[in-house]
């Protein structure tokens, strides 16, 4: 009775604060510490009632709660108990649609059954049904809303045929919010391929796609768990956009983001995992092709509490508000970032791949698949080409050469040998003719010629000019042997002429080679 007094109190409140104070809904709302829905709820019914403010003094709460809850009899109305009321699997499987409310559902209920509950009886009787079912499909999912994606806990081992070594197999599920039809994969391990791979799978499989993605905080997703700005990684994100939907990562530490996943997960360990505890694979074709079994058996049982099956709601709700798949399949990418140097490429992997001049010293996002390259400036692609897997080897687009390197680099061949013959002197010339002659385009050796302007500024001229001629001498002419001599001061050392014979050193301990030649004489003649 307590709970029963302080309910109409409180509904004497809410009349009192939007007749005499003129409060709006939020207001009142937030005076009162309810929802908005309740309060909006509660001056409908006391509107159809009859009831505004002041109450009359004889409407005790008893009474009160019996206008509000229970309409006026009508003359020839059947009592409440012999009312009709909709199918409840009816609601449930119209509020997952786009835009319907139970309000909605009342007013067409009303319409058709003049003889009806009041809307808050309505809503309290829907509630009540809903309340039996399962926790995790109590809520109403919108029909092609949500996809939750997670991976299973247990695994199922697999036997190496050749070595008979075990390792575990890991299940990637994947359930459809509104109708709870199932998507189940066995993979080698958990990385970001794989992962990649099932997302892409589970689409295929459902011939759609939908408006969210919910996922774990997996790492090989989520670079940064957050409850309000996660960080996602590249390539998922690239997932996303390619399909058309939205990652959603959970909440951290927040399990019931996920419940219709972690009930999938529930499903497929006892109706797959455990169902194939006694059978042992040799391969993951095998084991996906039993998986694949069990998931149609597990989309095909009919639900306990409710009429159908996922397949059958999958059918009826989810397929028709999926969104259509795109034309071609998503290819993995892998996302770095890079600087354009002034030969206007970009170095990935030991290979060199050319962007347009103009964008020589700036910073790019290189977009690798295992068959090609892009490169892209604040999500607009600026160059794209083949990749190839040559160490030390250049792809370069013609077009992307400048017209003229004076007026647009202001570096070229004949440039940098001219700084070098009159800032150091004709060995260093000479040094950066060899490094531009050995590279496949001369543009390769600019990083070699302006490593060695450095190292002037560093060690000075003179000592560049004495290292240049000694790795002229040596047959080194390149940056990292240069760097080596001037950081050892071996170019401060005298050149000693290589086509001198040196000296021959008598002693009794050196043999010589007469020696070894009659050694080989003896060898011969015992043999």
């Amino acid at each position: 009775m307590a709970n029963t007094r302080l309910s109409m109190r409180k509904v004497r409140e809410i009349l009192r604060l939007r007749h005499e104070v003129r409060l709006s809904v939020r207001d009142i709302s937030r005076s009162l510490g309810i929802s908005v829905g309740v309060v909006q709820n509660y001056l409908h019914v006391a509107a159809k009632a009859g009831l505004g403010w002041p109450l009359p003094e004889d409407l005790g709460e008893e009474r009160l709660q019996a206008r509000l809850c229970t309409p006026d009899p009508v003359e020839g109305a059947p009592p409440a108990s012999q009312r009709p009321l909709p199918e409840m699997a009816y609601l449930r499987r119209e509020l997952t649609r786009e835009g319907v409310t139970l309000q909605l559902l009342w007013e067409e209920y009303r319409r058709d059954q003049p003889e009806c509950y009041s809307y808050p009886q309505f809503c309290r009787y829907y509630r009540e049904w809903a309340a039996t079912l399962n926790p995790t499909i109590r809520q109403a999912y919108r029909a092609g809303e949500k996809l939750f994606v997670d991976w299973a806990g247990p695994t199922i081992p697999v036997h190496d045929p050749v070595t008979g070594r075990e390792w575990p197999a890991i299940l990637f599920v994947a359930a459809l919010g509104a109708s709870n039809y199932t998507y189940a994969e066995a993979f080698a391990n958990r990385q970001l391929p794989a992962w990649i791979e099932g997302h892409i799978h589970s689409y295929e499989f459902f011939g759609g796609v939908p408006v969210l993605t919910v996922a774990d905080n997996e790492k090989t997703g989520v670079t940064y768990p957050s409850r309000y700005e996660p960080g996602l990684n590249p390539s998922y994100q690239d997932l996303a956009s390619h399909y058309g939907t939205v990652m959603l990562p959970t909440r951290p530490r927040k399990a019931r983001d996920k419940a219709k996943v972690e009930a999938a997960v529930l499903f497929a360990e006892r109706w797959i995992i455990a169902a194939l505890r006694h059978q042992t694979f040799f391969s993951l074709l095998e084991l996906n092709q039993a998986i694949r079994e069990l998931l149609g058996r597990l989309n095909e049982r009919p639900f306990k509490k409710m009429a159908g099956t996922r397949r059958s709601l999958f059918e009826q709700l989810d397929r028709p508000a999926l969104r259509p798949l795109p034309e071609c399949r998503y290819e993995l990418a892998e996302w770095r970032k890079a600087k354009v140097n002034i030969d206007y490429h970009v170095q990935v992997d030991t290979h060199c791949y050319s962007v347009p001049y103009r964008l020589v010293h700036a910073t790019v996002d290189v977009r690798l698949t295992a068959n090609t390259v892009e490169l892209l400036i604040n999500g607009v692609r600026v160059a794209a080409h083949v990749r190839s897997y040559e160490r030390g080897k250049a792809t370069t687009d013609p077009a992307h050469r400048p017209k003229s390197h004076q007026q647009h680099l202001e570096w070229t061949p004949s440039r940098l040998i001219h700084w070098a013959g009159a800032e150091v002197g004709p060995q260093c010339a000479q040094a950066v003719t060899r490094i531009l002659e050995i590279q496949p385009h001369p543009e390769m050796g600019y990083r070699a010629c302006l490593g060695l302007m450095r190292l002037g500024r560093m060690y000075g001229k003179v000592r560049l000019e004495q290292a240049c001629e000694r790795a002229l001498s040596l047959a080194a002419c390149s940056y990292r042997s240069i760097k080596s001599m001037l950081q050892t001061g071996l170019d401060r050392q005298p050149l000693l002429n290589l086509q001198q014979s040196s000296p021959v050193i008598r002693h009794l301990n050196v043999r010589g080679a007469e020696y070894y030649q009659q050694s080989s004489n003896k060898e011969e003649a015992v043999c």
